[in-house]
């Protein structure tokens, strides 16, 4: 019966070659759970064997793992979006490692062995958005490691032996463009770029605390600008800063005998093609020597020792801010980050305000100002919304007038010259009766001066008879007029 079934036949062929497709079975001391795989704490020394693929997520930590191969995995991982290494004696990561993992998210390799980080080390991880290098021994990046991390946003080096600062992580062209977090706490950094970091603040969080900072004007400069733009990575963690307060005073970044110059903020407007030259706030010319001046501008930082006077922005030796030809997009507010050896005061401000044309943008020192203008015309918006709507309501409930009938033999005067009296039953009003229940309304207004001189005024209504109890109670009272009442209408 096997050999008539060609189909029962292959398969046994296809068993016998070995080629028959098996389901990967989760490897001995690990745990398996729908899509979640944990190795962790199991004294692994290398890479278990026959990983099942369909795991998001995969855990490897607290293990002896010393070396990262590309043949870790024998097929690739499409669904793994988190990798757990952490806790192993990794010290040897090879090119291409993690081709097999393309859709990782999270990455976490920290208290390993790693001591340089070579290029392309981290090829293939373009959608990679956390990476964790906590605890290691690196203490040296090589050009283009992070050069395929397009996606990444927080990146952690904290507590490793770094020297010098990653300047392939700002100035790298095809470096992280999208990192919002940046951990270099706990390293051996003595200078740190400055113009990178204030270009870095727009976007990112930069933690330089507990690093041997070699204290200069320019880092006071920094300083003081985070200090006022009360940037959490400094303010959280000032007491593990230097060169904040005392050592101010003792690097001298200013002139002494030079009068305190109050900061305030400005506005400067100028036309298309035009020129600008804007003057550091509170900066006394001349400025000392040696001292570099600092302009965050809306894209970039420029600063006074490295000048092109052929840029179409630069800043002078002495400090100014220049734009030639400018154009609409140069509208934005501006920095000027310089040691000036003190605090701001709340109310100062070290930022200008460019105004290019016509252009309008919003800006630091003016948002709180704005806001209360936005949320004034809304309430008044909303109170005039609501007067209309009311006064509506009235005009229609209570100003529709009712059609003058004639009296007989009087013409028009029926209506009580300018009195007008409101939803009445045309049939009452011409019996002389009129049905009080408590839902009529009527507005009262003089007769109109049209009589003859010397005729005493009289009133369009006598209501001296009228039932206080048929006006205030409902139901349907009839009231009749008194011949009073005809009589003045007569």
């Amino acid at each position: 019966m096997l050999c008539c079934d060609p189909a029962a036949a292959a398969m046994v062929l296809l068993l016998c070659l070995g080629f028959l497709p098996t389901v990967a079975t989760c490897p001995p001391h690990c745990l398996c759970a729908s899509d979640i795989i944990s190795c962790s704490g199991c004294n692994l020394s290398t890479m278990p064997f026959g990983l099942p693929s369909y795991a998001t997520r995969l855990d490897l930590s607290h293990n002896s793992i010393g070396a990262l191969r590309v043949d870790w995995v024998s097929q690739p991982f499409h669904r793994l979006t988190t990798l757990i290494l952490n806790r192993n004696s990794i010290s040897q990561i090879e090119v291409a490692s993690f081709t097999v993992t393309p859709h990782l998210l999270h990455l976490d390799l920290s208290s390993n062995q790693l001591t340089v980080l070579n290029s392309s080390i981290f090829t293939g991880l373009r959608e990679l958005k956390e990476l964790l290098l906590i605890g290691n021994q690196i203490f040296h990046i090589k050009p283009g490691a992070f050069s395929d991390v397009d996606s990444l946003e927080r990146l952690y080096l904290s507590a490793n032996r770094l020297i010098a600062f990653p300047l392939e992580l700002c100035e790298e062209p095809k470096g992280p463009r999208n990192l919002t977090f940046l951990d270099l706490s706990y390293n051996r950094l003595s200078k740190v770029p400055i113009q990178s970091l204030l270009s870095l603040t727009h976007r990112a969080s930069v933690y330089l605390q507990e690093n041997p900072l070699l204290c200069d004007c320019s880092l006071v400069a920094l300083l003081e600008y985070w200090t006022w733009k009360q940037y959490s990575p400094l303010v959280d963690f000032r007491g593990e800063y230097p060169c904040i307060d005392g050592a101010v005073r003792d690097i001298n970044c200013t002139r002494h005998g030079v009068m305190y110059i109050p900061l305030q903020a400005q506005t400067y407007r100028v036309e298309p093609g035009e020129t600008l030259t804007v003057q550091c706030p509170g900066l006394p010319l001349p400025v000392q020597e040696g001292l570099v001046v600092f302009w965050v501008t809306p894209r970039t930082t420029l600063n006074s020792s490295a000048g092109d006077p052929s840029a179409r922005r630069s800043v002078l030796p002495n400090g100014t801010l220049e734009i030639q030809g400018a154009l609409l997009e140069d509208s934005g507010t501006y920095g000027c980050v310089v040691a000036r050896g003190r605090y701001y005061h709340p109310s100062e401000s070290p930022e200008v305000r460019v105004l290019v044309g016509n252009s309008s943008i919003p800006s630091n020192f003016g948002l709180a100002r704005r806001s209360s203008a936005e949320h004034f015309n809304t309430a008044f918006t909303t109170l005039a919304s609501c007067v209309v709507s009311i006064i509506l309501v009235l005009l229609y409930l209570y100003l529709t007038p009712c059609r003058c009938r004639e009296t007989r033999g009087k013409g028009s005067r029926g209506c009580g010259g300018r009195a007008i009296i409101l939803c009445s039953d045309p049939q009452e009003v011409e019996s002389g009766q009129r049905r009080s229940n408590g839902k009529r309304v009527a507005f009262l207004e003089p007769q109109a001066e049209d009589s003859e001189i010397g005729v005493p005024k009289k009133p369009a209504m006598n209501l001296d008879h009228v039932s206080t109890e048929g006006i205030l109670k409902n139901g349907s009272r009839t009231v009749e007029r008194t011949n009073t009442y005809q009589n003045h209408v007569a």
